[in-house]
């Protein structure tokens, strides 16, 4: 058995979380199930009946773990959620969250969304003072900071807490009677607040208002913490002002299409404006504009818009993989796409095709689709990338590879072109696709792009994060 490591950076986490609702246990549920393009390596549900916790938590898919029987015995009025892909940590159920404890202020849970990049020293300090660690995961020091805080309030030890830690948060608590939220001061990773009759909510995306009928009231702004309880919602913004640096990458690959994420218009409409924007840039002669399926799908149809060319589903996506497959034992030729892709020989033979995707992170895949789209009859392939070239990995909660894996931190896009066997290759420009995106340009984090990090490293961090 095989893991399947597709040649993409991977989904981060997911956070939910609602107040107020005799069924808030299935609806978390729920909103984690729309939420599982972030994470499928684990989940984790935790209710409050105001009195005590009630966890459930397993490894694999939402839908497998969380049984009629399972979400029985999650009561109470109150939940949170999480689904986890692991950016920091190891891939085992201690790792998974949310996390609980009990403690001076009583019971505590957290969920969190990002990565701490000062974690290993706040660790090693923390156990120095004679801290137990029950996990592997960052995460876990958020809640060690909180029981060391000297904060007379569990609101104020959290801000306390929460203003040692350096990286990107968006973090979902339950207390025995509050859901509290906050996002990091940068505001990374998206989280949003809802609405359903007299229950609050919050989540990383609004895809997962649209599945249980709330309704998607506004964007948590960056550097803000909101506490839901029975009077409604309050926020506070505790943390030093600094400047915005979302994610730009949720709006090129990690975000559901049909979310509005960061406070804008759905992420389908920004991709497809990608692809025009590429159209407009990089222009070719070709017969027709195929997508590298499913997150190359909104751009393709933005470049077969933007550039006149018919759009032809030339790639056709196997959605029922599951994470490990049995290889067989003769050799079939590109395999590990295959599983996944296969081309439409019908749709391809005799053309010359623009294939669209939304990035390259080490080419293996991007060589064995142009190779599979002439092995399917395609007489010129030419790859269009709405994105800038990867030179950096991530460090604020996106799983990526080394920088000396990143094909685009050695490589030419000349030699990455003749790599992948392509007749051409062009990526969108950096001003084009921050253009292209909704919001103030200077607003993004595009450190994936340039190795210009929002969150300067110390020396310790650069050690501890192989920067040196």
């Amino acid at each position: 058995m095989h893991l399947i490591t597709p040649d993409k950076f991977h989904d981060e986490c997911a956070v939910f979380g609602i107040y107020g609702h005799k069924e808030a246990a299935n609806l978390t549920y729920l909103g984690l199930y729309a939420l599982q393009h972030r994470g499928q390596e684990g989940s984790g549900i935790v209710s409050s009946d105001g009195e005590h916790f009630h966890q459930e938590k397993g490894m694999g898919l939402v839908a497998d773990i969380y049984t009629k029987s399972v979400l029985k015995r999650l009561p109470g009025p109150r939940a949170i959620g999480h689904n986890r892909y692991s950016t920091a940590g190891g891939n085992n159920l201690k790792n998974v969250q949310p996390l609980t404890v009990n403690f001076a202020f009583g019971n505590l849970a957290l969920a969190h969304n990002g990565n701490l990049i000062n974690a290993q020293m706040l660790r090693n300090e923390l156990e120095a003072y004679g801290a137990i660690f029950q996990s592997s995961t960052d995460s876990e020091v958020m809640i060690h900071l909180m029981a060391h805080s000297r904060g007379d309030t569990l609101l104020s030890r959290i801000i306390d807490a929460l203003s040692q830690v350096r990286g990107s948060f968006s973090v979902v608590l339950l207390t025995d009677d509050a859901v509290i939220a906050c996002r990091d001061p940068h505001g990374f990773r998206p989280l949003c607040l809802g609405r359903l009759k007299d229950s609050w909510l919050v989540a990383s995306e609004t895809c997962a208002f649209d599945l249980i009928g709330a309704e998607a009231v506004r964007e948590i702004e960056p550097g803000e913490l909101v506490v839901l309880n029975q009077d409604g919602v309050k926020s506070y913004m505790p943390f030093t002002k600094t400047e915005p640096a979302k994610c730009v990458f949720e709006y090129i690959y990690f975000a559901r299409p049909d979310s509005k994420i960061f406070g804008d218009k759905a992420v389908y409409l920004t991709r497809k404006a990608l692809g025009r924007q590429l159209a407009k840039e990089a222009p070719v002669k070709a017969d027709i504009v195929i997508p590298v399926p499913d997150s190359g799908v909104p751009a393709a149809l933005g470049f077969a818009e933007g550039s006149g060319i018919p759009f032809e589903n030339g790639l056709i996506r196997n959605h029922y993989i599951g994470r490990t497959f049995i290889e067989p034992e003769q050799a079939i030729r590109h395999f590990g796409v295959k599983i996944k892709l296969n081309a439409v020989s019908e749709v391809l033979e005799g053309k010359r095709v623009v294939v669209v995707d939304d990035s390259i992170v080490r080419g293996t895949t991007s060589r064995k689709i142009v190779k599979m789209l002439r092995h399917a009859g395609a007489r010129e392939v030419h790859m269009r990338i709405s994105s800038p070239p990867i030179v950096s990995p991530c460090f604020y909660g996106i799983d990526t590879p080394t920088k000396k894996e990143l094909i685009g931190s050695s490589h030419t896009i000349q030699e990455i072109r003749k790599y992948i066997t392509a007749d051409s290759l062009a990526y969108l420009s950096l001003e084009g696709m921050l253009n292209a995106s909704p919001g103030i340009p200077g607003h993004y984090c595009n450190a994936c792009f340039t190795e210009k990090y929002p969150i300067p490293f110390t020396k310790a961090e650069e050690m501890q994060l192989g920067l040196f």
